[in-house]
């Protein structure tokens, strides 16, 4: 891999995990970093997932979920255990993950947070997410993403 690594590639080799790289020239005026992804490494969009982090119940919490779809809030919240569910305040997600809006990998957070992934996941031999910045995305089975996050499975995409 050109460049240096991630949180998340770091746990992914430390765990001997297989899983594939790939990095692509980042458009810092993409208005979708997902469908950027998708178009420079010409994916099909339902095996390329999204992480968002939202508050539930007053805790930081992550979803994944396809680029293509939007994060389902109040199917976050009943996942996760909670009653309600907001986007969380971008300062608080840089603090709790270590990564930057557009990078957030759902593994390796400087913070253990609950993840929730969408159920969707499972219909695939491999799915693709943020490697941990811009420009770099990681293939890997959805099972090893589910047991890596310790991770529930729900259908929280809308």
């Amino acid at each position: 891999m050109a460049g240096k690594g991630t949180p998340a590639t770091a746990l992914l080799a430390k765990q001997k995990v297989s899983h594939v790289l790939h990095a692509y020239d980042h458009d810092p005026r993409a208005a979708s970093y997902g469908l950027e992804a998708v178009e420079a490494l010409g994916l099909d969009p339902a095996r390329v997932f999204k992480t968002l982090v939202a508050e539930v119940d007053g805790k930081l919490t992550v979803g994944v979920v396809p680029v293509t779809g939007q994060l389902d809030l109040k199917a976050l919240a009943a996942a996760a255990g909670g009653k309600k569910a907001k986007m969380a305040d971008p300062a608080a997600v840089r603090r709790a993950t270590g990564y930057v809006l557009g990078g957030i990998s759902p593994l390796g957070h400087r913070s253990r947070l609950p993840v929730v992934i969408d159920a969707s996941a499972a219909g695939f031999e491999t799915v693709h997410c943020s490697a941990g910045r811009r420009g770099l995305e990681v293939e890997l089975a959805p099972g090893d993403l589910v047991r890596l996050t310790g991770a529930v499975v729900a259908p929280i995409a809308a």
